[in-house]
């Protein structure tokens, strides 16, 4: 069975991401086959294609880390799923392996998990790299809790707006940060209790007017660089700055800000969604959590635009103008 397929041979822009034909095959152990439906697109997706991924592409190589589909084909050890489930694969494995930018792809079992009901294949392509990323910093390391003030940068994104759900559904307080007033209104529409616009604002004196000078618990930064050192002026004693990303592309510039580290006894955290994938107990705590907030309506995600398959290449431009307010998701069957 063949399937068209997305491969780069090189490293670089959109426009390496390209179409082959490939033989899928059968299934082996440990294994599912796919027909996808729709593809979720993620940050790690244009880092691995740029070559600085923290797990570099070997050439030529497959991508996709998330997706929705129907299970066509079993390995034969594989016994939690059955034919024609919907079903969900999430970031657990090497896309040096695997990858699911293709009509019909071979995956890991252990990263498939069943579609939540009601879902539309669109949407379910959206939930999991978001919801997985923000719910294992904020509830299961940071641990927050009602009136816990929470700052996320990179807000508009799908992760960010994630986070301002997970706040608002265990009572914290989610303060947006975002450079430009552009989405600053929308950000407020959807959930956020404050939005700081860092082109016009004092980002610490803000925190500070808006927590009466106490700062903030929690810093969940995806962006580092020279703003690293300005949110841990934002927080409060004993407060937590975690870092997963580095969308600034200034991760050599990032200075470690020593000062408030010490004086206000600050833990400084780095952070990967892998250590709650790969944890079975972590993730099945943090998949019921995310399932009960799909059911209740407290998660909702919010997708910024459908591309068609053959436009992949122009769903990365895209992604890379930073003009979306949430997630890009690529339609395929």
């Amino acid at each position: 069975m063949f399937s068209k397929t997305v491969r780069i041979h090189k490293i670089g822009g959109p426009e390496v991401l390209c179409f082959e034909s490939m033989e899928v095959g059968e299934p082996g152990p440990g294994e599912m086959r796919l027909r996808i439906e729709a593809i979720g697109l993620n940050r790690a997706e244009v880092a691995f294609r740029e070559g600085y991924y923290l797990d570099p592409p070997k050439l030529p190589a497959r991508i996709g880390y998330e997706a929705s589909g129907i299970v066509e084909a079993l390995g034969k050890d594989v016994t939690d799923f059955s034919i024609g489930d919907a079903v969900c694969v999430i970031p657990g494995f090497s896309m040096n392996q695997y990858g699911v930018y293709a009509e019909r792809a071979l995956v890991p079992a252990s990263a498939v998990l069943k579609r939540p009901a009601g879902l539309s294949p669109t949407a379910a392509s959206s939930i999991w790299m978001q919801y997985l990323t923000a719910y294992g910093a904020l509830v299961d390391i940071a641990k927050i809790h009602s009136g816990d003030v929470v700052l996320i940068t990179a807000a508009s994104s799908s992760v960010g707006l994630a986070s301002i759900q997970i706040c608002n559904a265990v009572g914290a307080i989610p303060i947006a940060v975002t450079r430009t007033e552009e989405k600053a209104e929308a950000l407020r529409k959807h959930g956020a209790a404050h939005v700081i616009v860092t082109d016009k604002q004092d980002l610490v004196a803000e925190v500070m007017r808006i927590t009466e000078k106490k700062g903030a618990r929690i810093a969940f930064d995806a962006v580092v660089g020279p703003i690293v050192a300005t949110l841990a002026a934002a927080m409060a004693a004993q407060g937590m700055l975690i870092l997963y990303g580095n969308l600034s592309g200034k991760k050599n510039e990032t200075i470690l800000p020593f000062g408030p580290l010490l004086g206000k006894g600050l833990s400084l955290r780095g952070y990967v969604v892998f250590e709650i994938i790969f944890n079975p107990q972590r993730l099945a705590t943090a998949k019921k959590f995310i399932e009960q907030g799909l059911q209740t309506g407290q998660l909702v995600p919010v997708i910024d635009r459908v591309f068609p398959f053959d436009q992949i290449a122009d769903a990365h431009r895209y992604l890379e103008s930073n003009q979306q307010l949430g997630k890009i998701v690529v339609t395929v069957s």
